[in-house]
């Protein structure tokens, strides 16, 4: 409105002051009509704008259209990029004595560790295949590549939709028992694996069969686990019947301390059955005696792991402590063959040894860790029955230490130097030096805790 009000005393101070009374009434005429013109000019704008105001309200009232996915709606490979493929690269340089055989004392059968070359050496490099089938299961695929054998370490399907904390799993895989024992080799601490875990197991339990997993619903993190399956691996043999071979049954509790400290305990239970299982022992002779056991197999363990990261960012410093512990009962029968045993000498076999690990990680600085771990295990008590008068019972206890540094270039790198003190083997006391590589190529996902 102040507009055509300044235009008319414009136009009024531009008028001679002698302008007749007709110029003055045709100049007030054309004032009003351009006054009339703006003012319905600002009432169609108002209009618009009003309506426009009143169309983004009913809009946003709506719900919104969903949004589709670019990478779903472009035509492509279903297969593209499915499944995930890593490729792990390890080998390693081993300066070891030239002994006949590395065993572990007073336990069956001779502990001897699987892969311990002289030398330059190629480990078992691991091919791995993974991905979610549908939006039910998921599957994994471990292979392992070892001087042109090719072996399955792991082959399963998961759940993913059972809800109520439950997970089923089915197929080859490593047991959940103890803290370790699902750990492949390229993700262990140490160049080695512990010595408790190559007297139990060889390298680590696996199984083919079946797994229930339940995490309960609470602030503490409260995980029951049961599996069954074939049972053929050692402590076990196979032997080829229906039914179920083994079972083994495990619980584990956890959570944080502060922003900086987490921590899991466990205690598990496994159970199997050996047929003619071989070992090779030393008779009062000396000399060297075959032995086969049957019967079962049961062993307990507890584990423990603590972390700690500077308000919860391990890149800089971190540390970790683990030990295990373990009892392990077998009852049955050994057959005992050549030297002192001559052609065959049965007898009762009744065992309860123990032994644990505990291993100490720092990373100082970034990229560099520096780590100590000790094991010990005791042979217990043991029973050979009539092979008593055969075969020798020791109360050595096998022993080793191992001080590690290592060196990340990247989370897809490392190298590593480790020397063991080994006393294993009773009159055996080694000093070992290993240097190590770790490569992983391709998608591979995060360690376990």
């Amino acid at each position: 409105m102040l507009r055509p009000a300044l235009l008319a005393a414009a136009l009024a101070a531009a008028c001679p002051a002698h302008a007749d009374d007709a110029d003055l009434a045709a100049l007030r005429a054309e004032v009003q009509k351009m006054k009339t013109d703006y003012e319905t000019r600002i009432q169609t704008l108002e209009a618009r704008l009003a309506h426009a105001e009143a169309s983004a309200a009913a809009t946003a009232a709506q719900p919104a259209a969903p949004v589709q996915d670019v990478a779903s709606a472009a035509p492509s490979n279903p297969g593209a990029f499915n499944p995930e493929i890593s490729l792990i690269l390890q080998g390693s340089y081993a300066h070891l004595r030239d002994l006949p055989a590395r065993r572990i004392s007073g336990f069956l059968p001779d502990g001897t560790a699987p892969g311990t070359t002289r030398g330059f050496s190629v480990d078992e490099s691991e091919l791995v295949l993974s991905s979610n089938i549908d939006p039910y299961f998921r599957g994994y695929f471990n292979a392992t590549l070892n001087d042109g054998s090719v072996g399955v370490e792991e082959a399963w399907f998961q759940t993913l939709a059972l809800g109520q904390g439950l997970t089923v799993k089915g197929g080859r895989f490593r047991s959940g028992i103890g803290y370790q024992n699902e750990q492949h080799p390229h993700a262990w601490d140490f160049a080695t694996n512990n010595l408790m875990y190559e007297a139990l197991f060889g390298e680590g339990y696996g199984n083919d069969g079946l797994q229930l997993r339940w995490v309960a619903p609470t602030d503490l993190f409260t995980e029951l686990g049961a599996e069954i399956g074939r049972g053929a691996n050692f402590p076990g043999t196979d032997r080829n019947g229906n039914g179920v071979g083994n079972y083994a049954l495990y619980g584990h509790v956890g959570g944080d301390v502060g922003d900086s400290h987490s921590w899991r305990g466990g205690l598990s239970y496994l159970s199997t059955r050996a047929a003619d299982r071989h070992s090779a022992l030393a008779d009062f002779a000396g000399a060297d005696v075959n032995a086969a056991f049957t019967g079962d197999s049961k062993t307990w363990l507890a584990d423990f792991v603590w972390k700690w990261a500077p308000l919860g960012n391990p890149t800089v410093h971190n540390f970790k402590f683990a030990a295990e512990a373990f009892r392990r009962e077998e009852n049955g029968s050994l057959d005992c063959t050549d030297g002192l045993c001559g052609a065959g000498s049965l007898g009762s076999y009744r065992a309860t040894q123990y032994g644990g690990y505990a291993q100490a990680v720092y990373q100082f600085m970034p990229r560099w860790r520096t780590g100590y771990r000790y094991d010990l295990l005791d042979p217990g008590s043991r029973d050979f029955g009539l092979n008593n008068v055969n075969l020798p019972r020791s109360d050595y206890r096998p022993s080793r230490h191992s001080l590690m540094v290592d060196y990340s270039p990247s989370e897809f790198s490392r190298f590593r130097l480790q020397y063991t003190k080994d006393k294993a083997n009773e009159g055996q006391d080694e000093n070992q030096w290993y240097v190590q590589y770790i490569f992983s190529l391709g998608t591979h996902g995060a360690h376990s805790f």
